[in-house]
């Protein structure tokens, strides 16, 4: 059975839909292995991350298991559902919301190197020096992370960006972010993003506009390509079953 086209602004869900109904078929059986990401973006014509966040809403639902190294399994369908998150309620997809805030806060940083104040710089400086403090867990570096970023807007004195930041970083502690973030955000992805916010609080600092702008998207930017890093699937065997990858015409993620 071909994946069909679909229309959708939440394309991973579609994307998942279909999977899905291929696993519940059994053209993927339980304990066998799905196509590579490459490979199934390739023949549905979209992007590797439209197909990772895909793979993360399966395994958050409990269809699918990400092996670090070796793939992506199928495993046995619970006997009890798994409680779903309804596609129209779904949160966006990780990427897109990095993309988002990448052209935001970018943005944002432009307009803050001519208006934060030396009490704004003391205030990035804090929460910076907290964030080198060993030993903090994920939940507390998260939380200053969200900190650092929404004080950024705050120094415009604009109570509506500094809360439109907020909700978009909100978006990170969803089931299907925090999912993807399990595999690719340790001590040295932390240290990089630190390097990369003081950077952006140096452009700041200097009153530099264009600076603090490329130094955000900068930032975000590679946090994208921290999260796109491959989950190191080997060589797939070849699939005996009848199943067969369609293209979604005109859409990528």
């Amino acid at each position: 059975m071909p994946l069909e086209a679909v229309e959708s602004p939440r394309l991973y869900r579609q994307i998942a839909d279909q999977l899905r109904h291929l696993i519940d078929r059994r053209e993927y059986p339980a304990g066998g292995r799905l196509p590579p990401e490459r490979e199934l973006a390739e023949k549905l014509g979209v992007s590797r991350p439209s197909v990772r966040e895909a793979l993360i809403a399966l395994e958050v639902e409990g269809r699918v298991r990400i092996r670090m190294g070796s793939g992506v399994y199928v495993v046995e369908r619970p006997v009890a559902p798994a409680t779903l998150i309804a596609t129209d309620e779904a949160p966006e997809g990780p990427f897109e919301v990095l993309k988002a805030r990448e052209l935001v806060e970018s943005a944002i940083c432009a307009e803050a190197a001519g208006a934060a104040s030396s009490a704004d710089i003391a205030v990035l400086d804090d929460i910076l020096r907290r964030m080198e403090l060993p030993e903090l867990g994920s939940d507390e570096l998260v939380a200053l992370d969200r900190a650092f970023h929404v004080a950024i807007a705050a120094s415009l004195g604009n109570a509506v960006l500094a809360r439109f930041v907020g909700l978009l970083f909100d978006q990170r502690i969803n089931p299907y972010f925090r999912q993807l973030a399990s595999y690719f955000e340790n001590a040295d992805s932390w240290r990089e993003a630190v390097g990369e916010h003081r950077a952006i609080r140096d452009a700041l600092d200097a009153a530099s506009g264009e600076a603090a702008q490329a130094a955000m998207r900068l930032h975000l930017q590679r946090s994208q390509e921290r999260f796109s890093q491959s989950f190191g699937e080997g060589p797939l065997r070849t699939h005996t079953g009848n199943v067969g990858l369609s293209r979604i015409a005109g859409k990528s993620g």
